[in-house]
């Protein structure tokens, strides 16, 4: 075991773990989040989404010694259910969520994208959106969302 500092929306957290513990475990079990979640367990479906230093990242396969002193964002952190994110807003303007499960990568691979690039291509969009996965089969109303977070950054 041993002592990591995080520091998750804007919180400095200690927390003592084995180091290659994968970063979702200490955000869902220590830190008791529920944006990121366990979906496949290999980095390939995107539930478990943070921003990490500005990129989105994997947290289900990142492991949590990496992350010592790293400024972490997750769904938690952009905003509250009284004063959502302009893309949290974004979302609920457009209903663009169904189940949930995959909003996490959603949103935080949108923004992560649209930080860097404000002006990001519809195609850039959904290529970076490509490796998130949905079943619900909200995508349109997700690209609205976007699309409408987008620019309001443009204004």
């Amino acid at each position: 075991m041993s002592e990591v500092t995080l520091t998750v929306n804007g919180r400095a957290h200690t927390v003592d773990v084995d180091p290659s513990t994968p970063l979702l475990y200490v955000l869902s079990d220590d830190l008791e989040l529920r944006g990121p979640k366990f979906g496949c367990g290999l980095a390939q479906c995107g539930a478990c989404t943070v921003i990490v230093e500005g990129q989105a990242i994997r947290s289900c396969v990142t492991p949590v010694e990496g992350m010592d002193g790293a400024d972490i964002t997750t769904l938690e952190g952009l905003g509250t259910a009284e004063t959502p994110h302009p893309i949290q807003q974004a979302f609920i303007d457009e209903q663009a969520a169904q189940c949930g499960f995959c909003l996490s990568g959603v949103v935080l691979t949108a923004k992560a994208l649209l930080d860097e690039n404000p002006k990001a291509s519809d195609e850039e969009i959904q290529q970076s959106l490509s490796t998130v996965l949905c079943r619900c089969f909200v995508h349109v109303r997700m690209m609205r969302a976007i699309k409408r977070y987008a620019a309001g950054l443009a204004r």
